[in-house]
C-alpha cells in the first residue's frame, strides 16, 4: 500500500500520451463541423475521460499520501513532475491543433515556469535540500486542469451535430472568455514559479 501513491503518480505519466493521441485523432476544423464523424467522437471523448482520469488519479494520490503516511521525497519530486507531463502536454497538443485558441506564447510562458522550477527542484535535491510543493502551486494545478477538463469538454461537444455542436464552436471560438481565463492561467502560473526562487536558496526548503 505504501507504493500506491507514487504507482498512482507513474500510471498518470503512462496514460499521458493515450490523451495526446486521442486529441490529434479528435481533431475537427471549423470547416468540418456540420458533418457528424463518429471516429472524431469517440477520440476527443477518449481525450477527455482520460484526462479526467488522471486529473483525479493527481488528487487521489496525494490524500493516500497524507492520509495513511506515505509521503516520500521520491513521491514529493515525482507528483508535480507528473502533473508538468500531463498539463504541459496537453497544452502544447491544443496549441498545436486549435492556435487560435491556445497561442502558443501563452504555451512558451507556461513551458518557461515548469523547466525553471523543475530545475530548481533538482538542483536543491542535489545539493541535499527539499523544496516541498506550495499550497499556491497545488492551487494553480488544480486552475490548470479546472480549465483544460473544460476546454476538452467543449471540443467533445463541438464533435456533436446541431445546436449543441455550434454552441461549443462559439463558446471556444467566439467568445473572449477562454482566451480571458488562458490569461488568468499563465498569470497564476508564474506568480507561483517566482515563489520558488527564494525557497530555492533556503536551507531544508
Amino acid at each position: 500500500m505504501r507504493h500506491l501513491p507514487n504507482t498512482l503518480t507513474i500510471l498518470r505519466v503512462v496514460v499521458t500520451p493515450l490523451v495526446f493521441w486521442a486529441a490529434w485523432k479528435g481533431y475537427l476544423p471549423r470547416e468540418e463541423i456540420d458533418s457528424f464523424d463518429l471516429s472524431k467522437f469517440w477520440w476527443t471523448n477518449i481525450a477527455f475521460t482520460t484526462f479526467v482520469a488522471a486529473a483525479i488519479s493527481d488528487w487521489w494520490d496525494g490524500y493516500l499520501a497524507r492520509r495513511y503516511g506515505f509521503s516520500s521525497r521520491l513521491g514529493a519530486f515525482l507528483d508535480p513532475l507528473a502533473d508538468k507531463v500531463l498539463v504541459l502536454g496537453t497544452f502544447v497538443v491544443l496549441s498545436w491543433l486549435y492556435p487560435s485558441l491556445t497561442p502558443w506564447w501563452c504555451v512558451a510562458l507556461i513551458a518557461f515556469r515548469d523547466v525553471g522550477v523543475t530545475l530548481l527542484r533538482s538542483w536543491a535535491e542535489a545539493t541535499g535540500r527539499h523544496i516541498q510543493t506550495s499550497n499556491a502551486a497545488k492551487w494553480k494545478t488544480a486552475f490548470q486542469l479546472t480549465y483544460l477538463i473544460a476546454v476538452l469538454v467543449f471540443l467533445w461537444a463541438r464533435t456533436w451535430t446541431g445546436w449543441m455542436a455550434d454552441l461549443a464552436d462559439a463558446a471556444l471560438f467566439s467568445n473572449p472568455v477562454p482566451f480571458l481565463l488562458l490569461i488568468a492561467v499563465v498569470v497564476v502560473t508564474l506568480w507561483t514559479g517566482w515563489l520558488y526562487v527564494p525557497r530555492s536558496s533556503t536551507p531544508d526548503a
